[in-house]
Parts: structure tokens; C-alpha cells; sequence
């Protein structure tokens, strides 16, 4: 399983790479680079979990709804972090990168598990994993990365605020996968719908107000 994490990685980024050097645009450019970021992390997260999941017996269950949802929302993270310290904490860029980091992180997960378990997948199971598992790593991501942005600029707020980001992330996650695997399957689908509000009802508005303008 270990080499085809690695063979699936290698088959989707391969043919991504030359497309880094024909984009002309840097924002487009920047969101591809933070997608592949969003892979690598994934091969990296894939290996953690495997360990942790042998050294706590190999529940499954526990370990998705307790365990993953630290490593894998910190490791996500982590490169964002780097961007808004390192090179800048632009609102728009900082939401776009997260959101390209959660991205990449999920074509490869989904594409783990559906070759781990070919045999039972059907459209039904690619409709939930590409609306439900997908959209929510990218809504964690997009929240710690629009969020960093406000609390790099107060330097008082920064660490503390920071860690508020990753801790409502962790549980935003936690709380979609202990959903997913219970009775209660369509109330995770609640959960990112309701991350994913806030940034809806912004492109709501900067929809109307471009009305707005234009019929002024």
C-alpha cells in the first residue's frame, strides 16, 4: 500500500508539473504549487497515521475521529504558516493557497482509498467523498489560512490566535469524521456547509455590489 501512495502521487503530479512553467499567471502559478504542497503532505500524513494507527492497536475508528484530524490539520497548515511569516499575509492569496493545500491533500486521500478498496466503490461513493471528505479538508485549511492573516497583522494576538486557528480546524475535522461514521452521515455534510457560509455569503456580496456598480 505504502508504494502505491507513492505511484498515485507520482502519476497525478508528474503531469502537473510542467503546466508550473506554462501558467503565466503568479496567482494560478502560486495555487498549483500550493496543490502539490497539499499532496506531499498527504504522502507524509499518510505514513504518520499508519504508525500511530499500529502503536494504539489499529482502531480505526478511534484513530480518524481522535488522532488524524491533529496531524493531518497541523501538517496542513504548516506551509501556509510559512507563507503568511515568510512572504506575505494578503487576505485573498492566503485563502487561495489554503484552499489548494486542502485540495491537493484530498485527490491524493481519495485516490488512496479508492484504489485500496476498488472493489466496493461505486458513483454513490464518489459523490460523498468528493462532496463531503474533500470539501472539508479544504474548508479546514481555508479556515486557519484566512484566519492567519488577520492575526499576523496583531502581534499580540498572533500565537495565541494561531493556535485558536488550528485548534477550530482540528475539531471542525474531528467532528466531520466521528459524523461520517455514524448514524447521524448527513449532519456531517451540516458542518461543511457551515464553513463554508461565511465565504459564500462574502462572494454573495461582492457579486451584488459588482451589480450594484455596473448599474450605477
Amino acid at each position: 500500500m505504502e508504494n502505491l501512495t507513492v505511484i498515485l502521487f507520482l502519476c497525478i503530479a508528474i503531469p502537473m508539473l510542467p503546466a508550473m512553467y506554462m501558467i503565466p499567471d503568479k496567482r494560478s502559478r502560486l495555487f498549483l504549487v500550493y496543490m502539490l504542497l497539499g499532496m506531499v503532505v498527504c504522502l507524509i500524513a499518510s505514513e504518520v497515521n499508519s504508525v500511530l494507527l499500529g502503536a494504539l492497536g489499529g482502531d480505526m475508528r478511534y484513530v480518524s475521529s481522535n488522532i488524524t484530524p491533529i496531524t493531518e490539520e497541523v501538517m496542513k497548515a504548516l506551509p501556509v504558516l510559512f507563507f503568511a511569516l515568510i512572504l506575505s499575509d494578503d487576505r485573498d492569496t492566503l485563502t487561495s493557497i489554503s484552499f489548494a493545500m486542502g485540495l491537493g491533500f484530498a485527490v491524493l486521500e481519495n485516490m488512496v482509498i479508492l484504489t485500496g478498496s476498488i472493489a466496493g466503490v461505486t458513483v454513490l461513493w464518489a459523490l460523498v467523498r468528493g462532496f463531503g471528505a474533500a470539501r472539508m479538508h479544504s474548508a479546514c485549511t481555508s479556515l486557519v489560512g484566512k484566519g492567519i492573516c488577520y492575526v499576523h497583522k496583531r502581534r499580540k494576538l498572533f500565537y495565541c490566535g494561531t493556535f485558536a486557528l488550528l485548534i477550530a480546524a482540528v475539531i471542525a475535522h474531528a467532528l466531520f469524521n466521528t459524523l461520517i461514521q455514524s448514524e447521524y452521515r448527513l449532519a456531517a455534510y451540516v458542518v461543511v456547509l457551515a464553513m463554508y457560509m461565511p465565504q459564500l455569503l462574502q462572494m454573495g456580496k461582492k457579486i451584488f455590489s459588482r451589480k450594484q456598480t455596473g448599474q450605477a
